[in-house]
């Protein structure tokens, strides 16, 4: 039955619906507290409208952003696209691994992504992502100086590389740098170790890239942070515990319908409706189920994505910068006293999303972190004591974002952005607000027409 005009929801006034048709000021709801969500929340209320952010955990930051790696942005060497990335043309390990029962929809996954793998292709797809990362940086640094936030900055990152032909790999990416003048230095081995002294050059390896100003931080620290200061500044409301069944889309307006609360007593339909102006899906893989209720199929896969936070075991062993095994996809980044290790994707069939991986599967995956730690800079992790973490994150088959208008005026997305850089949340964000708000983005058409949800039509 449709919510009555003048229903609460768990004694709350609903969020009140304006008249007329501005784009300014609108009551929005955001579905998804995780870094996307809480940073649309912002950039939204930054721009003038009233927030409402549904979240199913009972604090955001619960689901994918609790285990971002620590890198902010990503670089040439290390989106989820390009000639080092998923089937390399040597067979050579690369860092994901791939579930028994890998089926067609999976294989074809993979094959699209491959198709990226040509050094014209890569170029072109990173051109397309450049100025999205370039306005993330912008926006994060926004962020940063208005409010003085810290949550574990630190600068430098140090991406190494294993053997001969994974370095050849490596070249497009390093052409693109030069091509952007991104600040990066190209070394040696011997250069790697005497930089980062926790860096052996034996056994062997081909060389490494450093970045002075690239960063890492603790994302779910970062979206706690962003959070305390809506709270404080007032315009968005966090309803945290609450699930999203279905959304509702008619003319002008917009809903959400919620699932009971586990233990609540019944309740009328009407008390579980929230209306408003429009609605964003920010809720990484749980907005699939609800985007193909309303018809919208976006061909997103997940990926199983795995953590371990150890403890340093011998702080002369220990990096003073994040270290990212360029091919393998594992960042390894220092947060006080203790290592973030992160990567180790599973890909796995969509449809086996709810079952458990099984203990073979996470203990090969757990153990790519572990081998890559104890390669790079061996004697710094107590990897017997760190304390492992596994979720699914959205990769889409042309490696970018989802983000925009999709299927009705109301309805905005905000997904699949991958493993890469959870800073570029804070851009995607700013441009949700923008096209919301009517107003004209700051980015290239190329750009806006290569995150667009209809680009799979």
């Amino acid at each position: 039955m449709p919510a009555a005009p003048h229903a609460t929801l768990y004694g709350r006034p609903p969020v009140r619906r304006p008249t007329g048709k501005s784009n300014q000021n609108m009551d929005v709801i955001v579905i998804g507290g995780g870094i996307v969500g809480v940073a649309t929340a912002y950039q939204l209320r930054a721009a003038g409208h009233r927030v409402c952010v549904v979240e199913r955990h009972a604090t955001v930051a619960q689901g994918a952003t609790y285990g971002h790696a620590g890198t902010v942005l990503p670089t040439p060497l290390d989106v989820w696209f390009g000639p080092t990335f998923m089937a390399s043309r040597h067979n050579a390990k690369n860092g994901v691994v791939n579930k028994a029962g890998f089926n067609g929809p999976a294989r074809q996954f993979v094959k699209q992504l491959g198709a990226l793998q040509e050094p014209e292709a890569f170029a072109r797809q990173y051109a397309r992502l450049r100025p999205l990362i370039e306005a993330s940086r912008e926006a994060m640094a926004d962020i940063e100086a208005r409010f003085g936030l810290e949550f574990e900055q630190a600068s430098g990152l140090l991406y190494l590389v294993r053997a001969a032909h994974e370095w050849e790999d490596t070249q497009p990416a390093l052409e693109l740098l030069r091509r952007f003048e991104v600040p990066h230095h190209v070394l040696t081995p011997e250069e790697c170790a005497a930089f980062e002294h926790s860096v052996r050059t034996e056994p062997e390896f081909a060389g490494g890239v450093l970045f002075d100003d690239e960063r890492t931080a603790n994302c779910p620290l970062f979206a706690k942070l962003i959070k305390q200061t809506l709270d404080t500044q007032g315009g968005v409301q966090f309803m945290l515990g609450c699930e999203v069944s279905s959304i509702r889309l008619e003319g002008q307006r917009a809903s959400v319908e919620l699932a009971p609360r586990p233990g609540a007593t019944s309740r009328s339909r009407e008390v579980d409706v929230i209306h408003a102006d429009a609605v964003v899906v920010a809720a990484g893989h749980g907005s699939l189920a609800l985007l193909e209720r309303l018809g919208l199929r976006l061909p997103l896969h997940p990926l199983r994505m795995h953590t371990l936070v150890a403890p340093i075991a011998h702080e002369e062993c220990a990096p003073h910068v994040a270290i990212v095994d360029a091919v393998k996809r594992i960042a390894i980044s220092r947060m006080n006293h203790r290592l973030r290790i992160a990567g180790g994707a599973v890909l796995q069939a969509a449809a086996q999303l709810d079952k458990p991986l099984g203990e073979a599967v996470t203990k090969e995956a757990l153990a790519l972190l572990g081998q890559a730690t104890h390669d790079w800079i061996p004697g710094a992790a107590r990897i017997s004591a760190a304390l492992p973490w596994e979720g699914v994150k959205l990769l889409s088959p042309d490696g970018l974002p989802v983000i925009g208008n999709a299927l009705h005026p109301r309805l905005f997305v905000n997904l699949g952005h991958g493993p890469a850089g959870w800073g570029l949340a804070c851009g995607a964000g700013k441009l949700v607000a923008d096209l919301m708000s009517g107003t004209t983005p700051d980015l290239p058409e190329d750009t806006l027409s290569a995150v667009r949800a209809d680009r799979f039509q």
